[in-house]
C-alpha cells in the first residue's frame, strides 16, 4: 500500500490552461451571483481586451491566462468563499459585495467599489478583511 504522501505526489499537476478554465469558469458564476457588469468584470480580470474578455467566457477550456490573472481569479475566488462562509444566506452573502461599508478600508463604499481600484492590492485587501472577520486565515 503506497504511503498518502506518495499517493498525492504521483497525480500530475494541473496544467496552467486546467487552471485557467476552472478559474473562469467559477469567476463567471460568481459575477453572474453578484451581478456585475461586463465592464465590472473585465476590470476584475485585469483588463483584458474586449475580444480576449468574450473568447474566455465563451470558451474558457481555450485560455491559458497569465500569471496576474491567475492570482486575480484566486483573491476572487477566496473573497466568494469567505462570504459564503460569513453569511451562509447566498442572497446576503452575494448582496455583501455592493452594499455601502462603513469599514476604514471602504471609506462608506462598497467592497465592489474597492475591488473595482483595478490593482490586485486592492483584492487582496478585500480577502484579507473578510479573513480577518472570519478570525483566520483558512
Amino acid at each position: 500500500m503506497q504511503h498518502p504522501a506518495t499517493a498525492r505526489q504521483a497525480q500530475p499537476k494541473p496544467s496552467s490552461r486546467d487552471l485557467s478554465a476552472a478559474g473562469l469558469r467559477a469567476f463567471f458564476n460568481i459575477a453572474r451571483d453578484w451581478g456585475l457588469s461586463t465592464d465590472e468584470q473585465m476590470v476584475l480580470l485585469g483588463a483584458p481586451g474586449r475580444s480576449t474578455f468574450f473568447k474566455w467566457k465563451s470558451t474558457p477550456e481555450a485560455a491559458d491566462l497569465k500569471r496576474d490573472t491567475l492570482e486575480r481569479l484566486s483573491y476572487l475566488l477566496g473573497i466568494y468563499k469567505a462570504l459564503q462562509i460569513l453569511l451562509p444566506a447566498a442572497t446576503a452573502a452575494d448582496a455583501w459585495v455592493k452594499k455601502p461599508n462603513s469599514a476604514p478600508l471602504f471609506g462608506g463604499k462598497s467592497a465592489l467599489d474597492r475591488m473595482l481600484g483595478g490593482n490586485v492590492a486592492d483584492l487582496i485587501a478585500v480577502r484579507q478583511y473578510l479573513d480577518a472577520r472570519r478570525g483566520g486565515w483558512a
